[in-house]
């Protein structure tokens, strides 16, 4: 498995920092998230001179540029538009500095839009970007998140678009928390379009904290593990962990929880 974090885990890091901070703990890359007023200074107005500095300071790092994690959302009709046109600069952003996974979301379904029209629209609007990401080499992965925590819905969407540059990220506790879905009929549904996942520990009760330790939770991740592992998953376990601890304390814990259910699994 490869193992990455995002910049929400230290928002106030530069991007050389989260280069250090990821090579001290064991991680094989990183996840910039873009306007999210975080210090790394991945966004779009960088100028072509600091996208090349970004991604040959990874490369002499060692650590990849797994992701971009943007916010862009699409079912909307109002704002899809906009949204689209935005998200191309994103790609072009996440060519520029070698990242080969964009992370969108599908957004919020306005009132008075049937699940059926907001399928069909998000589908519509990811498939005007499939050319310029296939294009470019990046992939858009659309988040099992807000709207779209159920991963049949999330499928549907996948089903339309059928574009290799057009994928899912995974992020296994949303469909659990959020929709009872077991991780296995979560992971069966998505997996031929899983090319990125997210990874954090939850509690299914939503007043209990939002984090907590791998393994202390009700999110399996070691089921995440042993899932994407027997499907040939090759890429990325992102931590998402916002407002949560200090980097220096669930950092190195969470990867060496995580690289002890690899080893268990070998």
């Amino acid at each position: 498995m490869n193992y990455a974090f995002m910049s929400f885990s230290c928002p106030q890091a530069t991007f050389a920092e989260m280069l250090t901070i990821a090579a001290r703990y064991g991680y094989d890359g990183i996840e910039p998230r873009a306007a999210g007023g975080h210090d790394h200074a991945v966004e779009l107005d960088a100028t072509s001179e600091q996208r090349a500095a970004f991604r040959q300071q990874a490369a002499d790092a060692g650590i990849a540029i797994c992701c971009l994690a943007a916010g862009n959302r699409f079912a909307d009709p109002a704002d899809r538009d906009a949204e689209v046109e935005e998200t191309l600069q994103y790609i072009d952003l996440a060519a520029d500095i070698g990242a080969p996974v964009l992370r969108i979301f599908g957004g919020r379904i306005p009132d008075g839009i049937s699940r059926e029209a907001a399928i069909s629209g998000v589908a519509d609007a990811l498939s005007r970007l499939a050319g310029r990401a296939g294009d470019r080499g990046v992939v858009v992965c659309m988040e099992t998140h807000d709207d779209w925590c159920n991963p049949a819905d999330v499928a549907a969407v996948m089903e339309r678009v059928d574009h290799p540059a057009i994928a899912v990220n995974w992020d296994a506790a949303h469909p659990v928390r959020t929709k009872g879905w077991t991780l296995t009929d979560s992971y069966r549904t998505l997996r031929r379009w899983i090319r990125h996942a997210h990874v954090h520990d939850l509690f299914l009760d939503a007043n209990r904290p939002d984090y907590t330790a791998f393994g202390t939770g009700d999110i399996d991740h070691k089921e995440v593990m042993e899932l994407l592992r027997d499907g040939g998953y090759d890429g990325y376990l992102s931590g998402e962990w916002i407002n949560w601890e200090p980097p220096d304390v669930h950092l190195p814990r969470e990867i060496a929880t995580l690289r002890g259910y690899e080893r268990s699994l070998a």
